[in-house]
């Protein structure tokens, strides 16, 4: 895969649903990979009663590695450059989630992206930058 600056211009966009109908098995997965096993992630009772939320919900990095993995995708592993993200909200089993990618700049050897994560109801649970490399 190549990333041309002759093929890319401001305002381009990529749309990529990163996970369909989240389960809590994968977050449970996410937990043994990462080795996080923060309740609110694993536990449903410390979560509920515990510490009051509706229940277990996904941690932000496996939602900043489903939204890097649609960006890699399209860049390709060894073209980024820079990923960083802001966390907005939680991402519940059941969710959906899909990541926007946008061009804002194309310089002369990279691309800037703005990367926006959202689940099924349009609520943005992930925002961030990120610039790749372009092949001449």
């Amino acid at each position: 895969m190549a990333l041309r600056r002759a093929e890319v211009e401001v305002g381009v966009t990529r749309e990529v649903t990163v996970v369909d109908d989240l389960t809590r098995t994968q977050i449970v997965m996410y937990a043994g990979a990462s080795g996080d096993y923060n309740p609110l992630h694993t536990d449903e009772v410390f979560a509920t009663q515990v510490a009051g939320f509706p229940g277990v919900f996904a941690h932000g990095m496996l939602t900043m590695g489903l939204t890097g993995r649609a960006l890699t995708e399209w860049v390709g592993e060894e073209r980024l450059l820079a990923f960083g993200v802001q966390f907005r909200g939680q991402v519940w089993p059941g969710d959906t989630l899909t990541t926007t990618l946008t061009v804002t700049a194309v310089h002369e050897d990279s691309v800037d992206l703005d990367v926006r994560t959202a689940n099924q109801d349009g609520r943005e649970v992930v925002v961030g930058t990120a610039s790749a490399r372009l092949d001449p």
